[in-house]
């Protein structure tokens, strides 16, 4: 049995192909039918980079529907995926280069130019993805046969690696397997209720646990559209909350909305469950 995420996903993928599963405030939407094409061109794509079963990418890129894309890419690789945080120096990069030993890092174009160089220096080989599917990285894909294959894994093969500042001392990676990823979507999609129809209001990075999995697995879970907004802004979430039905986010976003004129029991009538 094939214990790779990707597959499990896949699988919940609505019969209803044109169902989006992005949308943006600027009108793009990107249909369920579209992911696995989209995904494999990149998963062929990091292939052509050296990227392998079990070895790690770095993502230094903004959030976009292209972040996403290329996170189930590594997954259908089965490599490892360390989000980083743009915010970062150039110093504070270096740490965690050193410290995940990547094959590739993908960034943004416009980074620091000390940025792309420290990804160098630990020997990686390095792409650029923008918010709006510009870089060399998509220009690789197009030109890269699509690779149909999901890599099989194992339950407790590692999936990605996110830095945590939970403890003392520098931040450490977190291990997070296919098995682990897989069981706390199934449990938060069933504990929080998700059913058809169900349009998720998704203002969280994509740089953390609860932005890039629990949103995007609760949502692919459940075969759901996301409202995929570029960061939180309480006038753009209130102006989009009468499109969703449930809405993830942190306390700060919650006390932010209370704070707004617009937010108020008329504009979250459509809501039926706010996460944080």
């Amino acid at each position: 049995m094939n214990h790779n995420l990707f597959s499990l996903l896949r699988t919940r993928f609505p019969k209803e192909s044109e169902t989006p599963f992005i949308i943006t405030p600027g009108g793009r939407s990107l249909p369920y039918s579209a992911v696995d094409e989209l995904t494999a061109r990149l998963a062929g794509a990091l292939q052509r980079l050296g990227l392998a079963r079990g070895e790690r990418l770095v993502m230094l890129i903004d959030k976009s529907p292209e972040a996403i894309l290329l996170y189930l890419a590594v997954l259908r690789l089965g490599a490892i995926l360390v989000p980083v945080n743009t915010a970062y120096t150039a110093r504070e990069f270096r740490y965690f280069l050193n410290d995940a030993q990547p094959k590739v890092v993908i960034l943004r174009p416009d980074l620091d130019p000390e940025q792309h160089q420290a990804a160098q220096e630990v020997g990686a080989r390095t792409a650029t993805l923008d918010t709006c599917n510009g870089g060399s990285l998509p220009e690789l894909a197009m030109a890269t046969q699509p690779l149909d294959k999901v890599e099989p894994v194992n339950n407790d093969d590692i999936a990605a690696i996110l830095y945590t500042s939970g403890t003392t001392g520098q931040p450490k990676g977190a291990m997070l397997t296919h098995g682990n990823l897989a069981s706390n979507g199934l449990a938060l999609h069933r504990i929080w209720g998700f059913r058809p129809g169900d349009v998720l209001l998704h203002p969280l990075p994509v740089f953390h646990v609860h932005g890039l999995f629990v949103a995007v697995h609760c949502a692919m879970l459940n075969g759901s559209s996301m409202l995929y907004l570029p960061k939180f802004d309480a006038a753009l979430v209130t102006n989009h909350l009468s499109q969703a039905t449930v809405m993830m986010g942190v306390p700060t976003f919650y006390s932010r909305l209370l704070e707004h004129e617009a937010f108020n029991r008329s504009a979250c009538e459509n809501i039926r469950l706010f996460i944080s």
